[in-house]
């Protein structure tokens, strides 16, 4: 997928946020909670997105992905998929939407409710 497809895919999530922040990266969240950060520091089509403990430790090792710098040093189970091959979109579309949904569920039962999540 390139960056514009991954915008796309992100920015059409229920509720889902944008924002450009760290050196022109397009930050995804939803209600507050980070779920896919696009293209840091100008690298195109990289997409980092948080996974289950069992997906990190399958994907880390796969070709074109790696623990996403900076976030994985710090404990946090977040992939960041870079090169090709990678994934596969179809794959990598629901890796993100894992991301998105983990995100929701990380939310209060209140702000679930503001969302109507």
């Amino acid at each position: 997928m390139i960056r514009d497809e991954l915008n796309r895919f992100c920015a059409a999530l229920p509720h889902a946020t944008h924002l450009v922040q760290w050196g022109n990266a397009d930050v995804y969240k939803v209600g507050g909670k980070v779920f896919a950060v696009i293209g840091m520091a100008d690298t195109g089509a990289t997409v980092t997105f948080k996974t289950t403990r069992l997906a990190f430790e399958v994907l880390s090792d796969s070709p074109g992905l790696r623990p996403a710098p900076y976030m994985a040093s710090r404990g946090l189970k977040w992939i960041q998929h870079y090169d090709k091959p990678g994934l596969p979109d179809d794959s990598l579309r629901d890796h993100i939407r894992a991301s998105y949904d983990m995100a929701i569920e990380a939310l209060t039962r209140k702000k679930r409710a503001e969302l109507g999540l």
